[in-house]
């Protein structure tokens, strides 16, 4: 799928699962060079802070491994890594050439020897079961239609008695802030965008995505399904972004 810049993207919910990868293809393959920029300017630098929150969230107690699924540019990878500087991580992501921007960023971090990313599919994630003590993803989940496959993979390749973290911006709750919240999604986020960003259209995409997203209540629902137990749900900036947690079952 291919548009003029400028444009809008067809709603989420009126495209089919290929179109929609498609689409997310293009857009994150549009916006890298302003990308980390743009996360910490349109979240007023809120984006770091729930990052370091998830990252202190982690729990290590076998593989000393961590997989940053959708790693994007690698940012919590980079959180992980500074919260816990025993570990390991691996990072994939399907976007090449937000791989491409991650490494260069981890390599002048001088995290190379301990941040390994590389392009890949959350649906069919390049890992052995049990490999990683915590599975995370950051922002990404909400851009996956098959969400309950991913959310497997993730459970597959994690130990038992491991985390599975899913951080993610969704449509805020409060009544006194979602007027605002509404506002600021679909009229200021895409003005800003469009002075910054090369491709405006991919805000307003973000926009929809967010909105669409499922409820934090509906969200435990589909990681319960998916295989997850105990799962804990954190709201972060009145809940503009929720962390949720979930346990892969100990093997019996």
């Amino acid at each position: 799928m291919k548009i003029s810049t400028g444009n809008k993207y067809p709603p989420v919910n009126t495209i089919t699962d290929k179109e929609r990868i498609g689409m997310v293809r293009e857009i994150f393959s549009t916006i890298t060079g302003k990308y980390d920029f743009l996360n910490h300017f349109l979240s007023l630098r809120r984006d770091i802070a729930w990052r370091r929150f998830a990252a202190k969230i982690m729990r290590f107690f076998k593989t000393n491994r961590y997989l940053d699924v959708a790693c994007g540019t690698g940012d919590l990878s980079i959180a992980a890594v500074l919260e816990h500087p025993q570990i390991s991580v691996a990072g994939i992501d399907f976007i090449s050439e937000m791989v491409q921007a991650g490494k260069s960023k981890i390599e002048k971090k001088n995290m190379t020897g301990k941040v390994m990313l590389m392009q890949g599919d959350a649906l069919h994630i390049p890992f052995d079961d049990s490999t990683f003590d915590v599975t995370g993803i950051a922002f990404g989940i909400r851009n996956i239609p098959q969400r309950e496959q991913a959310l497997k993979e993730m459970l597959r390749v994690t130990v038992p008695g491991g985390q599975i973290l899913i951080l993610e911006m969704t449509f805020i709750q409060n009544r006194f802030f979602k007027f605002l919240y509404y506002a600021y999604l679909n009229y200021l986020l895409p003005l800003f965008a469009k002075i910054f960003s090369a491709n405006p259209a991919a805000y307003h995409y973000l926009a929809d995505s967010i909105i669409n997203f499922p409820s934090p209540d509906q969200f435990v629902g589909i990681m319960e399904k998916a295989g997850m137990t105990k799962v804990e749900k954190y709201p972060l900036t009145f809940g503009v972004t929720w962390l949720h947690i979930g346990i892969k079952p100990e093997q019996n």
